[in-house]
């Protein structure tokens, strides 16, 4: 599959979900509210200090944009990955997932923020207003990494295994020269981790019994370059046994297994299977939607002809 292909080629602007339209509809409602009744914020967005009793915002804090360049970046990637993987995953499973990660990012940048008034006593801090869906589309990129791993990303030239790294690093970079870079890097963090977290040991299938994603392709260590990896390896075992009470020594082509009984989300042949049918999937629709696209052209072509 081509990169083309992966654009859609003619059809690039095309063939958006309806889902992804309507999260798109509550990311400009959002961010309307906030520009209209700039007190909103105190009350939608994460700020530490007001989660208790205001805890309906560890849920609204990812759907408020605060910025017109937010804005427009979210939706451009929710589109454009919502078009990728809802078909793929079913609509509710992609509203689920993107619940589920904003939530639990949410409530990482929550105790985060705590942990580091404490350690600093700066209440910025505690009084910092946060938002935005970066964690979102931080994960919506681990679920493309997934997916179609070895797929080359258009315009940027890269496989899509590296995206989710390539944008960590970018990030962090360009926190060195921006005000408060605390306000989106751990949003950013922690949506790439948490959605991991959810992709690797908890997503059910409903074609299959299994959970998560085992094969070693989808290990935490495969977000980093091969020299490093004896090193991550066993701090995410750490923190993966921390979480889920599994370990990353036990995946991969062995799968979860106690005293030789495998558990539930332990067959890495099946992994293998689902990314299989998601490119594949992925291949028919794209396929269906170029010919679609020559057959309005050979249509116009005819009609350009008749008129003239």
């Amino acid at each position: 599959m081509s990169s083309a292909s992966l654009g859609g080629g003619t059809s690039l602007y095309g063939g958006f979900t309806k889902l992804c339209k309507g999260l798109a509809v509550v990311l400009v409602g959002g961010h309307a509210a906030v520009q209209i009744f700039p007190a909103t914020v105190a009350y939608l967005a994460l700020i530490p200090a007001r989660t208790i009793p205001f805890a309906w915002n560890l849920i609204t804090a990812g759907y408020i944009e605060q910025s017109i360049w937010g804005v427009f970046t979210s939706i451009i990637g929710l589109l454009f990955m919502g078009r990728l993987l809802e078909p793929i995953w079913g609509s509710r499973e992609f509203l689920k997932f993107i619940f589920i990660v904003n939530l639990l990012t949410s409530l990482c940048v929550f105790v985060t923020a705590i942990v580091l008034y404490y350690t600093t006593r700066e209440e910025r801090y505690l009084y910092m207003p946060i938002s935005g869906f970066n964690g979102v589309l931080a994960g919506l990129l681990v679920g493309i990494k997934q997916i179609i791993p070895d797929q080359e990303l258009p315009l940027l030239k890269i496989k899509a295994k590296w995206s989710p790294s390539i944008l960590l690093l970018l990030a962090i970079a360009v926190s060195f020269f921006i005000p408060e870079p605390a306000a989106y890097i751990p949003l950013l963090v922690f949506g790439t981790y948490m959605s991991w977290i959810y992709l690797r040991y908890i997503q059910r299938k409903p074609e299959t019994i299994f959970r998560g994603d085992p094969s070693d392709d989808f290990s935490f260590a495969s977000f980093f370059p091969e020299i490093l990896r004896p090193i991550i390896n066993p701090i995410a075992s750490m923190f993966a046994y921390m979480l889920c009470g599994r370990s990353e020594n036990s995946t991969g082509t062995r799968g979860y297994t106690l005293e030789d009984t495998p558990l539930p989300g332990s067959d890495p042949v099946e992994a293998s299977r689902r990314r299989e049918r998601g490119a594949r999937a992925l291949e028919e629709r794209l396929a269906a939607e170029r010919l679609a696209a020559a057959h309005s052209a050979e249509e116009s072509q005819r009609d350009a002809g008749v008129n003239v």
